[in-house]
C-alpha cells in the first residue's frame, strides 16, 4: 500500500495534454505549487482546470496561464490575475464561472458518486442557461453535474505513506473534496511521515482516495492581499 513517488515529475507523469484536472486550494492558500511547476516544465497543453481561482499572475495556476497550456477555466472567482482576463477577453480562454457553493457540491458529488444535484443557486441568472431546472416544494432548482475529472491533484499539511492526509487550518478549503473526486488523486505534503504516526481522529481525507503521494519542497506560502493596521 507504499504510495510515495519520489517527487512532483514522477507523481504527474501520466498527465496529458487535453485532460481535466481539479486543483485545490483558495486563493493561494493550500495550492500544490510543486505539481504546478512540474505541469509547466512538463508542457502539457489543452487543459480542463477545476479550480476555486486562477492564481495569480506569476504563482499558482497563472503560471500555466502563463505558458497558454490551459484551453478553458471552471471557477468561481478570478479576479487577482491580469493574464486570465486578457486572454478571456481575447477569446483565446474559455470560462465557465460558477457560485462557489456550486463548485465545492459537484466535487462532493463527483466523490459520493452521484451524477447530479439539484441547487437553488444560479436560477434565474445567466448560469441557469441550458440547464434542466425542476421544481421540489414549489421552489426552482438548477440540475448541476458532477465533475469528471482525470486527475485531482491537493495539497496537505501532512500526509502517510498509506495516503491518509491532514490539512492545516485554512488550508483546507477545497482540498478534501477535490481529493475524493479525481479518478486519480495526487497529493503533495510538507511532511511524510510513516504509516500509523498520524492520529486516525485527525485524519481529514483517508488514504483511499489517494494514488500516489510525496513530500514537496520549498513551499513559498504568499499573500495573496496583505492589510496591516498602522503604528498609532
Amino acid at each position: 500500500m507504499n504510495k510515495v513517488v519520489s517527487g512532483a515529475e514522477e507523481a504527474i507523469r501520466d498527465i496529458a495534454d487535453g485532460n481535466t484536472l481539479m486543483l485545490g486550494g483558495f486563493g493561494l492558500c493550500g495550492i500544490p505549487e510543486n505539481c504546478i511547476d512540474a505541469l509547466v516544465k512538463k508542457g502539457v497543453s489543452g487543459l480542463t482546470c477545476i479550480s476555486n481561482n486562477a492564481g495569480v499572475d506569476d504563482f499558482g495556476i497563472g503560471l500555466m496561464l502563463q505558458q497558454k497550456q490551459v484551453k478553458k477555466m471552471i471557477a468561481s472567482y478570478v479576479g487577482e490575475n491580469a493574464e486570465f482576463e486578457r486572454q478571456l477577453l481575447s477569446g483565446e480562454l474559455e470560462v465557465e464561472l460558477i457560485p462557489q457553493g456550486t463548485l465545492a457540491t459537484r466535487c462532493l458529488a463527483a466523490g459520493y458518486g452521484m451524477p447530479a444535484v439539484f441547487t437553488p443557486a444560479g436560477v434565474g441568472t445567466e448560469v441557469a442557461d441550458g440547464k434542466e431546472s425542476r421544481v421540489f416544494n414549489d421552489k426552482e432548482y438548477l440540475m448541476e453535474m458532477a465533475f469528471d475529472a482525470d486527475f485531482a491533484i491537493v495539497k496537505a499539511w501532512k500526509g502517510d505513506t498509506q495516503g491518509n492526509l491532514v490539512y492545516k487550518e485554512t488550508a483546507r478549503n477545497f482540498n478534501p473534496l477535490m481529493a475524493m473526486a479525481g479518478r486519480v488523486t495526487i497529493a503533495e505534503v510538507e511532511e511524510l511521515v510513516p504509516a500509523g504516526e498520524l492520529d486516525p481522529d485527525h485524519i481529514h481525507t483517508p488514504g483511499i482516495y489517494v494514488h500516489r503521494i510525496f513530500q514537496g519542497r520549498a513551499y513559498e506560502k504568499r499573500i495573496e492581499q496583505r492589510t496591516v493596521r498602522t503604528r498609532e
